[in-house]
């Protein structure tokens, strides 16, 4: 009767539901299913496969008789893409086949032969819950047209019955898949990042990744920045101890791949892989089946992370998804302890700087109190380290605080300042030093670094060339003024012999370098002092010129050189000191007859720029040098070279620089070794032409020509 068939229904129905809605485990509600349907629909075997929300297979049970057998990824892949579980999944109808021999769906395998099952019935219905499909549901009877069209009903009924119950599973079991990849990331989180220290963060990289993934052998490896080879650091597990050291040549092998790509892979059978290789191979190691994740960081792949030989025979689903957080986490960590290991590197270097420097120096806070001292600040000092860091800087010198700023606010926004002071000593003593501080980085605080050099023999060397200046002047200046009197008196008293002429027009030049170099002396002892130049007058730079050249011309003559005078026109007249700006033109001209070779070429020039007028002097002699650059105009300095370079003083171009800065103006130079030197200076164009003081200095530089 339709009434008892319907209740027969509805309490299958019912079981079923009882029998698949107690439990959750979704290999269980599958096995459940399955033996319910087989039970009351009739075959001796049956499969789900179930389906993720993109329509994938993710877990399937295959049931024959009462027995569940275990299944391959590639069976479950052949199901869904060319079976008739195909079919149903492509177009979600449920289907009969009467005779699987004659329906071109069937999936046929070794056991469909003649020889063996031969032909056979089964149905085949989707796993729909709210309008998802979640699965596939396959019956097969050994005997051709054992179904009928009621079987495929009731199949679908059960089907529509138990497939929330499917679904349920299925959202269960992927909430605790993603809870212990979460968990196993996690844990592998917290204990990786324990240590920066790279032997212990390759060690715990290492047991998380053997402990999450239960695998027999674990082992890391990093890329060469110079080779681009991967060298495996570490290892863990079953024969691990001849893994470190290896190499992986660039992109060989699946690690190398994995390197290339960026992306991981795992391979369950590795004798059955092609890319499987001889580079691959761990020594002593049977390799079955392999999982391997790139290390990242920062978007780069820097090493790879391998697991070999689950203890279950098989990876789990998750395992990659596992491996691949757990060599982000890796490359981070790793990229962490390179960072720390460098900058500890930094700080011992610095440390090492600090301690062996032949200089002074202190690290202050920004209130001044002594944060550590290096040796030599004990041993200058006096102090011991335990005095000094009970000290401020203040205390150990004269702090200039129109450089540091009160409170030191312009080292705070300029970052360092330079100044002399004297350092006092525990015994009351006074060291002269120059000074250097600047702003740093100390301890992970801002600090000051004070850098006190030891100027004592400087100070002593600039002292002796005081007293020899002081001695210059003072005891030369008479005598050389008598010499000269008594040869102004001499040359109007001698007959008019040339020889005679000849040799008193020597000694006349002479004395007049000597009264230049001793006038230039005290110049520049005055313009270092601040004085101001005050006599000053307009002059016609085309006399001053011609008149320079005049007085060097016996050097040039003597060494074969040409001097080519292009100051020919006409300038503005220039206010200047008459006496100084002359011993500037001839200081510049000696020092090039001086450098350039014999038989050179010197060439003196002006060009009239508005409120200045700029000169040059040109040689083709050696050149300078871009560090003497630096030097070249300051006192008593001679420049570098061997024996044949001339020598001298030392003090011509200092005076020079003093005396072109104090009339306003600037002097530099452009050279290139082994092209020669061009010296460049500007003086100032006189704003009120006094005529007077003109026809007297034209008369004057005239009347010394004469």
């Amino acid at each position: 009767m339709p009434e008892d068939r319907s209740r027969s229904l509805l309490e299958l129905l019912i079981n079923v539901t009882r029998e698949v809605a107690t439990a959750l485990d979704l290999r269980t509600v599958l096995q459940r299913l399955l033996f319910a349907a087989i039970q009351h629909v009739g075959g001796e075997r049956g499969s789900i496969v179930v389906m993720d929300d993109l329509g994938k297979p993710v877990d399937a049970t295959i049931v024959y008789g009462k027995q569940a057998h275990e299944h391959t990824t590639q069976q479950l892949l052949d199901t869904v893409e060319r079976g008739l579980a195909g079919w149903v999944v492509q177009n979600r109808k449920p289907t009969l086949v009467p005779d699987t021999s004659k329906d071109e769906r069937w999936l046929r395998r070794a056991d469909d032969s003649v020889d063996k099952s031969g032909a056979k019935s089964a149905i085949c219905v989707p796993l729909m819950a709210r309008e998802r499909l979640v699965g596939v549901l396959t019956l097969v009877h050994s005997v051709p047209n054992a179904f009928n069209e009621e079987h495929l009903e009731l199949m679908q009924a059960i089907a529509d019955q138990a497939s929330v119950a499917v679904l349920n599973a299925r959202l269960y079991t992927e909430s605790q898949r993603t809870a212990r990849v979460m968990s196993a990331l996690a844990e592998g989180a917290a204990a990786i990042n324990t240590s920066l220290e790279m032997p212990d963060v390759w060690r715990r990289i290492l047991n998380q990744t053997m402990q999450a993934l239960q695998v027999e052998t674990v082992a890391l490896a990093l890329i060469d920045s110079e080779t681009s080879d991967l060298v495996f650091q570490a290892a863990a597990g079953q024969n691990s101890g001849n893994i470190p050291g290896r190499r992986v040549p660039n992109e060989h092998g699946l690690a190398g791949f994995v390197v290339k790509t960026g992306r991981g892979m795992v391979v369950p059978a590795v004798a059955q892989d092609q890319r499987y290789g001889e580079v691959d191979r761990f020594g002593g190691i049977e390799m079955r089946a392999i999982a391997i994740a790139p290390i990242q960081s920062q978007g780069k792949v820097i090493g790879v992370l391998e697991a070999v030989n689950p203890i279950s025979g098989a990876f789990d689903p998750d395992a990659m998804v596992v491996m691949a957080g757990l060599g982000s986490l890796a490359g981070t960590t790793i990229q962490n302890a390179e960072y720390l290991e460098r900058i500890q590197k930094a700080h011992q270097h610095y440390l090492e700087l600090f301690e062996d420097s032949v200089d002074t120096i202190f690290i202050t806070d920004w209130s001044g109190k002594v944060l550590e001292a290096n040796r030599q600040a004990v041993a200058l000092s006096g102090y011991t380290s335990e005095l000094l860091h009970a000290m401020k800087i203040d205390q150990l010198h004269e702090v200039k605080w129109g450089k540091t700023g009160k409170n030191f606010e312009i080292l705070k926004n300029a970052d360092e300042c330079n100044y002399e002071s004297e350092l006092r000593r525990q015994d009351g003593e006074t060291v002269p030093v120059e000074v250097h501080a600047r702003r740093v980085e100390f301890e992970k605080t801002e600090s000051i670094q004070w850098i006190l050099r030891d100027i004592t023999e400087r100070k002593e060397l600039d002292a002796l060339r005081n007293d020899m200046t002081d001695m210059i002047y003072h005891d030369l200046r008479s005598p050389l003024g008598n010499i000269v009197s008594s040869l102004e008196m001499m040359s109007t008293l001698m007959p008019e012999e040339e020889t005679l002429t000849l040799m008193l027009t020597i000694a006349r030049n002479s004395t007049a370098r000597i009264q230049r170099m001793v006038n230039s002396l005290l110049d520049v002892n005055r313009l270092e002092a601040g004085h101001q130049i005050v006599d000053q007058n307009s002059v016609d730079p085309v006399a001053l010129v011609r008149e320079a050249i005049r007085d060097v011309e016996p050097a040039a003559n003597g060494r074969q050189q040409k001097i080519e005078n292009k100051v020919t026109s006409v300038y503005p007249l220039i206010w200047v000191d008459v006496d100084m700006a002359h011993r500037v033109f001839i200081n510049l001209l000696e020092n090039a007859i001086k450098f350039t070779p014999v038989k050179g070429q010197i060439e003196i020039g002006a060009q009239n720029d508005g409120t200045f007028i700029k000169f040059w002097v040109r040689d083709n002699g050696p050149g300078i040098s871009p560090a003497d650059k630096e030097r070249i105009f300051e006192k008593f300095t001679r420049l570098r070279g061997g024996k044949e370079r001339p020598r001298g003083l030392g003090v011509g171009l200092a005076f020079c620089r003093l005396a072109v800065l104090g009339h306003g103006g600037e002097i530099w130079i452009e050279s290139e070794v082994g092209k020669g030197t061009t010296f460049f200076l500007t003086l100032p164009v006189a704003q009120k032409k006094v005529t007077g003081q003109l026809r007297r200095m034209t008369g004057r530089l005239t009347l010394k020509e004469n």
